[in-house]
């Protein structure tokens, strides 16, 4: 049983805690970044290269990118399930052992539960191969996140359709907002960017980068201006200008911060001075990488920017992809675009099929796996 255990520990990746999330920069507000610094921010680094990718010819379809980049949840299962599982009879300890497992590996308790019940109710005391058991992980995280599969509508009577985009230091804000607008000028659509993260001179020249590069033109002030006032401006400059879609960008801020989470609050109560139903759309960028604190940055999210719909980055990064199916268990929000990548169309709108295969190491529909 230690052996068995030893192994099945490994299943979606040894556990291991996310990257600590970092201070907020406008905990401190500190002065605002030299060129120099500006030009090695980390930030900026990955958004050229998310250009430099758009521009290659796409060499793999995304459910193929889908699937490398969440290798580090899935390679473990296809290693040695059937080492382990497919010459002994799923009894109730082989299944327990599976269950801890799952749970483990982020997926959560119900839908942990729920492959154990599939598993248990067609192949109890029976030998089961690894097709069977990846086959059964990826039907139950299929029927889990279906419901949760929902593209962002951008309603065309709202000129113009107002996004607010929040989330936590490092979350992927503001180079997950250069991709959308580039889907969006793709879409025909006129766009304007706000930049909002007033307190990083970083943040700010990444979103005018992506601004000139899409098209898109950004609202942006002084480091350390007031963040509600430039959204009012921003908002105001583009109901004039007849934009189609605003996007906003925010500070990252952590979620247990409140003097930052009222600021936040702050953002929305101006925004509705000048259009009572605005922010039309708020969505929270999450990091794969953080594991079980996705869904406690939800929480907080959800309480005081009224989030209406998630995209989770850096699927690619992380043996934790699981976390998405027990997000979705706790919060009934649709999930609109996940990402697997630095490049404009390694951001896609979800696929609760595409995910649970990938997930669960087999081939894409249609394909023998």
């Amino acid at each position: 049983m230690t052996a068995n255990k030893t192994f099945l520990s490994g299943l979606f990746g040894k556990k291991r805690s996310g990257p600590a999330e970092d201070a907020p920069d406008n905990a401190a507000r500190p002065p605002a970044e030299t060129a120099s610094e500006i030009a090695a921010s980390t930030d900026g680094q990955a958004d050229d290269a998310a250009v430099d990718k758009e521009e290659k010819p796409l060499k793999q379809g995304f459910f193929a990118r889908l699937a490398t980049g969440l290798t580090r949840s899935s390679q473990r299962l296809s290693e040695g399930v059937a080492s382990i599982v497919a010459k002994r009879k799923l009894d109730d300890e082989t299944l327990d052992e599976l269950e801890e497992v799952l749970i483990a590996g982020d997926l959560g308790i119900a839908a942990a539960g729920r492959v154990r019940e599939a598993l248990a109710r067609d192949r109890f005391n029976k030998e089961a191969s690894e097709g069977e058991i990846r086959a059964a992980l990826a039907e139950v995280v299929s029927k889990s996140l279906k419901d949760r599969e929902a593209p962002l509508a951008i309603a065309p009577d709202r000129r113009p359709h107002v996004i607010l985009m929040v989330g936590v230091n490092g979350a992927g804000k503001t180079t997950t907002i250069g991709k959308l607008a580039e889907k969006f000028r793709r879409d025909g659509l006129k766009v304007m960017l706000a930049a909002g993260d007033t307190f990083r001179a970083a943040a700010v020249e990444q979103l005018k980068v992506w601004g000139e590069r899409t098209g898109a033109e950004t609202i942006s002030k002084e480091t350390g201006a007031d963040a509600a006032g430039l959204a009012y401006e921003a908002l105001e400059r583009a109901k004039r200008d007849a934009v189609d879609v605003l996007m906003i960008d925010t500070a990252g801020r952590l979620q247990n911060r409140k003097e930052l989470m009222d600021e936040l609050a702050k953002i929305v109560r101006v925004l509705k001075k000048l259009d009572p139903d605005a922010p039309h759309s708020t969505l929270l960028v999450l990091d794969a990488t953080v594991g079980q604190n996705a869904i406690s940055q939800a929480d907080a999210f959800r309480a005081i920017a009224g989030v209406t719909g998630l995209v989770m980055t850096k699927l690619d990064g992380t043996a934790r992809g699981g976390v998405l199916v027990a997000l979705a268990e706790k919060h009934a929000l649709p999930i609109h675009f996940i990402g697997v990548g630095e490049g404009v169309d390694d951001l896609q709108p979800f696929d609760a099929g595409g995910f649970g295969r990938a997930l669960a190491g087999l081939s894409s529909p249609g394909k023998p796996g």
